[in-house]
């Protein structure tokens, strides 16, 4: 296992590391072809919400056009328009008037709020996402640096005092507004005729897209001539030098009790770069971090090897001299002596022979909930799979979650046979039923929240709110796809003889001997939830300090070995588990095994509830919208975890009690 295991790390650490396909074809634009730069939404670290970018008063083009967005858009909230922002290839414009408008103190107050909760603005160009760069430096090289990138730009901040005096309990903080934005557009000239424009000109691609945001309160001489914009003269700008200078300003301070004039305004600088077409999202996928994601890993794998110690010595040093006394082959007397003292403390698992395969109660909830498992099984892998390989990159909007999506619903096959063969097992009767519960129990809880969480957003005008056309296409995906599946394939699986069992089941249930406090049920749960979230927990970190960040998550390769961690674990330590509870003479493994391997995701519950309280801002916490749009969206993933590992360690335990009982014989 460890070999197989190293062997499959090697093959993704590639992948993970330095490629990816891109969403888009390349588009060349020739000198002064306009580009569009178009806005989408206001997101922030101190909130899970985001809103739509024309809920705040910003300057709008004459006409706001919804860009189209595909089905993975449309669920994270992406929502992109146009925008009133114009340039022209290679040609340089500083200081161009966006707009000038006129606030109430309400609105004042309204960009002030985002301000306090540090909301940046998302845009994008060619496909790019906007973003501030910083130079990284490394702590072990500091004459080594690295640019990394902080998506869009903020609506406003703090401002400092200008005698750098600390604040004091009487004084207020004062916020001012980015009303003006610099844009750095990087291009790459056309090497080759791939990049010859529709009328036969060589272009150029765009491979870079930054911005900087000052604060200005502009003023202007005589009065406001709105025919001169977008190129009305300012005294605040000092005219249109190369360098993008301005003259001594004061900031634009946000006045929530007068509102106030603001102007808006933006330059336009392109720069020749030698990033290739193919290389210019690199900047956005380096990994600072992987020595972190490998002491992860190989702490993960400490505790896999420990597991594997433990079933090993299961499997071969007691089970094989069970098998040989009870098959009656010849030990030696050393052998023999050895096997009897084993035998006064192993033998409680051979003794419920009778009673290993009774049916559980709920017998056709666990069928389904296996089912269901297998289906999410199969969807991670070739979720994981697609984006190893690099077919789910971030320039591909929106792609992973419709390929979430497409490959859950596909998979209502498999999910309805497997649900079908163990609620035959059980002889359970009602064989549409089961097919029903298949199709609706997991997708149905899972809409349930979703749609009240959609709800509330909503009710609160929040761009996390989903429209009722993506809702449409939810429900026919589920109904005329995936339903109509899982009842296909519940009659496949319906067909097929019931599953044998080597040993028969007593009439008589077995009375069970009072247990240890640490195996009984609540003990197991929490030891091999435990054991598992230590194996995911670096790894889980990073994917939500990433969604909360606002930040790209690329990490495929390590994230595929941290799942193959998880699932061996989960096997593993619920192998464990069962064993020593069927050598104390209980033999009610069906539910404790799919709880015991599911635990994983209960800790993953507390773990980002945690991360909530200790990252939101403080007015999120009590915030309805915010603390429902988190915590429903938590849910729902660690729903799918429950599921998923359970289906794990349930079928593992199966396989292996199958496994001991097919070997040994029972007179």
């Amino acid at each position: 296992m460890g070999s197989v295991v190293a062997l499959v790390a090697l093959s993704l650490l590639l992948p993970a590391q330095a490629f990816y396909l891109p969403g888009v074809a390349p588009r060349a634009f020739k000198d002064g072809e306009p580009v569009k730069m178009k806005v989408q939404t206001l997101v922030s670290t101190e909130t899970p919400l985001q809103f739509d970018y024309y809920q705040l008063p910003f300057c709008q083009p004459r006409r706001v056009q919804d860009l189209p967005e595909n089905l993975g858009e449309a669920l994270a909230g992406e929502k992109a328009h146009t925008s009133a922002y114009k340039a022209r290839v290679r040609v340089n414009e500083y200081c161009k008037v966006l707009c000038r408008k006129t606030y109430t103190p309400k609105q004042m107050e309204e960009f002030q709020d985002f301000a306090i909760l540090e909301y940046r603005v998302n845009m994008r160009l060619d496909n790019l996402p906007v973003a501030e760069m910083i130079n990284f430096a490394y702590e072990d090289k500091p004459d080594k640096t690295m640019q990394i990138y902080n998506l869009g730009y903020p609506v406003g901040g703090k401002l400092a005092p200008e005698d750098g005096s600390k604040k004091t309990s009487q004084s207020t903080d004062t916020y001012v507004l980015n009303n003006h934005l610099r844009f750095k557009i990087k291009y790459h000239p056309v090497d080759t005729g791939d990049g010859i424009t529709s009328e036969g000109e060589r272009g150029n691609y765009i491979v870079g897209y930054e911005v900087i945001p000052f604060s200005i309160k502009h003023t202007y001489y005589g009065k406001w001539n709105q025919s001169a914009v977008p190129y009305h003269p300012l005294t605040t700008c000092a005219g249109s030098p190369p360098n993008g200078r301005f003259e001594r300003h004061q900031p634009q301070v946000i006045d929530p009790a007068e509102g106030g004039q603001v102007i808006w305004t933006y330059d336009v600088e392109w720069e020749l770069s030698d990033v290739k077409w193919a290389s210019r999202w690199d900047v956005y996928l380096q990994m600072t971090d992987d020595n972190i994601h490998w002491f992860s890993i190989v702490n993960s794998f400490v505790i896999l090897i420990f597991l594997t110690g433990i079933v090993g010595l299961i499997m071969t040093r007691i089970l094989r001299k069970d098998f040989a006394r009870y098959n009656e082959v010849a030990l030696t007397e050393e052998e023999l002596a050895e096997a009897n003292r084993e035998m006064r403390e192993e033998t409680g698992w051979k003794l419920v022979y009778a009673d290993v395969f009774r049916a559980p109660p709920f017998g056709r909830l666990l069928s389904v909930m296996t089912g269901s498992g297998l289906q999410l099984f199969i969807m991670t892998i070739l979720t994981l799979l697609f984006a190893t390989l690099g077919f789910l990159s971030p320039a591909n909007r929106g792609a992973l979650l419709s390929s979430v999506l497409v490959f859950f619903v596909l998979m209502g096959l498999p999910a309805g046979y497997m649900s079908a063969r163990f609620s035959k097992m059980f002889k359970e009767d009602n064989h549409f039923q089961t097919a029903l519960w298949t199709s609706t129990i997991f997708p149905g809880v899972c809409f349930a929240v979703f749609f009240v969480v959609n709800l509330v957003a909503w009710a609160k005008r929040s761009s996390t709110a989903v429209p009722f056309g993506t809702l449409v296409v939810l429900a026919l995906l589920w109904f005329g796809v995936s339903l109509p599946l899982v009842f296909f394939g519940a009659f496949l699986g319906y067909k097929k003889d019931p599953m044998t069992v080597p040993v028969q089941t007593n009439p008589i249930p077995r009375q069970i001997p009072p247990q240890l406090w640490y195996l009984q049920l609540p003990s197991s749960i929490v030891m091999g939830g435990l054991l598992s979230f230590g194996a995911v927990f670096v790894e889980m970190f990073f994917i939500i300090s990433s969604i909360w960040q606002h930040r790209f998550y690329y990490m495929f390769g390590f994230l595929a070995l941290v799942f193959i961690i998880l699932i061996v674990t989960c096997a593993e330590i619920t192998i464990v588990l069962c064993y020593l509870h069927l050598c104390a003479e209980d033999y009610r493994w069906w539910w404790r095994s799919y709880l015991t391997s599911g635990a994983v995701a209960f800790y993953m519950f507390l773990y980002g509830a945690y991360h909530y309280f200790t990252r939101a801002h403080p007015s999120a916490h009590f915030d309805s919208l915010a603390s429902s749009v988190y915590f429903g969206y938590l849910f729902i993933f660690c729903y799918a975890v429950f599921v998923c590992t359970g289906f794990v360690g349930f079928y593992s335990c199966y396989q292996f009690i199958v496994k001991i009982y097919s070997s040994i014989k029972i007179d």
